[in-house]
């Protein structure tokens, strides 16, 4: 027989011996990854009634039970293999690892520092699920903080995903973070108008209207003059939800309108003062007047 035909057969049945050889330790390894997904469910089922007692965030529920599934399977992983290849020990699979985890680490590391910042976000609960923030220019409700990124519903009803990197380190605004929220609404009055009265009403007008907490109170302050009247800010505090504060606001510019209109108080026009001079007496660029040019 040919000899390269000869170590051809040799080879076949070298690698046939160790395919029998290793069958009972594959069927082992299968079995391994079989109870491994059973596990890894039940672990995953443990998790989540754990954390439903343990955590009120749903989110960090969710980080918990994906990560505790994921820590099964790889256990199981590594089982299979070290039981599938006997010759394989546990340290190089541990060293195979991590140079794997180095290769990961430069080529997603925008995915990594995500996941990162969304850990640090759910541990330290700067705002929650349902929250009203501003962050890099938009603002919305949280409906939802993944691992990844976060994401808001707008008030015109469009949903926005920022990247968690991005939310941990910008400022973040949380419109609903207290029980009750501030507006600042401004108006102008004459300067004919007794101030004392003008507050008065002012303060009786906000109180009245529904929306605007009673405590703390409304306040009228005196804040300027300006060109054509007397500046006044009227501050008031109203439930912190946007839609509250919204509709507060228009009511309470209608109270301060009929109120102002039922106390003859004006709420004045812009006013200009025009003054016209005579161009051939103040004729400022006549020979005579020693403007002319020089040489």
């Amino acid at each position: 027989m040919n000899p390269v035909l000869q170590e051809i057969k040799a080879t076949l049945i070298n690698l046939v011996g160790q395919g029998v050889a290793l069958a009972p330790a594959i069927l082992i390894a299968l079995v391994v990854l079989g109870i491994t997904w059973y596990a890894a469910n039940v672990v995953r089922r443990l998790t989540m009634a754990a954390g439903r007692r343990v955590v009120k965030n749903r989110s960090l529920r969710m980080l918990m039970v994906q990560t505790a599934y994921v820590a099964a399977w790889s256990v199981g992983i590594i089982v299979a293999c070290v039981l599938a290849f006997p010759g394989l020990g546990l340290g190089d699979i541990i060293g195979l690892l991590g140079l794997s985890s180095v290769a990961i680490g430069f080529a997603f590391q925008d995915i990594f520092k995500n996941f990162l910042a969304g850990i640090l976000l759910l541990l330290q609960e700067p705002f929650r699920l349902g929250d009203q923030i501003v962050v890099e220019g938009y603002e919305g409700t949280v409906e939802e903080i993944a691992i990844r990124s976060t994401q808001i519903r707008t008030y015109q009803g469009e949903r926005v995903v920022i990247p968690n990197a991005v939310v941990f380190t910008n400022v973040v605004q949380v419109k609903t973070a207290f029980s009750h929220r501030r507006t600042d609404l401004e108006i102008g009055v004459d300067y004919n108008t007794p101030l004392p009265e003008a507050v008065d009403t002012m303060l009786k007008a906000v109180s009245q209207v529904p929306g605007v907490l009673s405590k703390p109170e409304p306040e009228v302050d005196i804040v300027g003059f300006g060109e054509s009247s007397i500046d006044m800010m009227v501050r008031y505090w109203t439930e912190p939800e946007r839609p509250s504060v919204r509709r507060t606001q228009t009511q309470v510019a209608i109270a301060l309108k009929a109120a102002c209109d039922r106390a003859n108080i004006n709420i004045p026009y812009p006013i200009r003062t025009l003054y016209y001079y005579d161009q051939e007496k103040f004729a400022d660029n006549s020979p005579s007047s020693g403007n002319g040019d020089r040489i």
